[in-house]
């Protein structure tokens, strides 16, 4: 790269940055929020015309930052350090949600339950397994996501589940995923693997208290529907 174009890149992500420092993202195009992040894995690149395609490929800002690794790199340009900061930040979000879980959350009703399920996985463009562990008197004390992709017995194992159970102490848990398909009907997968951590559930003395499929606007509940 030429001195001068570096030298420009350079001033061009000082501004950015100056600009985020002063006023946060007030003002900010969703292009140059991702702009921004892909500038710390490529420090003397220009990115700006990269974080356009990025947010035309994934129809947004949300879906850009949710964009896996691989998905990322579909596009011409980024290769495994540009995504740096974008994977930086998805992993920052996810350890900032899990440690800013109110210790007060009680899902001690099917309507508690549901409306916490669907904000969180409603707009998910992959299945997402969740599992939230309860206390005695069903306030929710962690939540983890165990697998992305494809629900089926090989992503979703027995000790993947309880261990956390164990060690946060929990009388039971809810297991969920989204259908991205839009249709919450079970699979034969959903209803197997339920089956089987339900029974190890019961040999462990953690009751599996629901499942719940989540789709944009609908729910299938096991529990509800008498599989559980």
């Amino acid at each position: 790269m030429k001195k001068s174009n570096i030298n420009k890149n350079t001033g061009h992500r000082k501004r950015l940055r100056e600009k985020f420092l002063q006023s946060g993202l007030n003002g900010f195009h969703n292009y140059e929020i991702v702009e921004l992040l892909l500038t710390l894995g490529t420090p003397q690149k220009d990115c700006k015309q990269i974080a356009k395609e990025v947010i035309k490929k994934f129809k947004g800002l949300r879906g850009s930052l949710d964009a896996t690794s691989e998905e990322l790199q579909q596009i011409k340009g980024i290769g495994p350090m540009n995504i740096f900061g974008l994977k930086l930040f998805q992993e920052i979000s996810k350890q900032y949600a899990k440690e800013k879980i109110p210790k007060k959350i009680k899902l001690d009703s099917p309507k508690a339950i549901i409306n916490y399920l669907q904000e969180k996985l409603k707009r998910k463009k992959k299945e997402h397994f969740v599992v939230l562990y309860l206390g005695a008197r069903n306030q929710l004390l962690y939540e983890e996501t165990i697998s992305i992709g494809i629900l089926n017995e090989s992503l979703v194992h027995p000790r993947e589940i309880f261990k956390p159970a164990i060690d946060y102490l929990a009388a039971s848990v809810i297991i969920a995923h989204n259908h991205p398909s839009d249709d919450p009907e079970p699979s034969e997968d959903d209803i197997e693997t339920t089956k089987r951590l339900q029974e190890v559930g019961e040999i462990m003395g953690v009751n599996v208290l629901d499942h719940v499929i989540v789709t944009n606007d609908k729910i299938f509940s096991f529990k509800e529907n008498k599989m559980i």
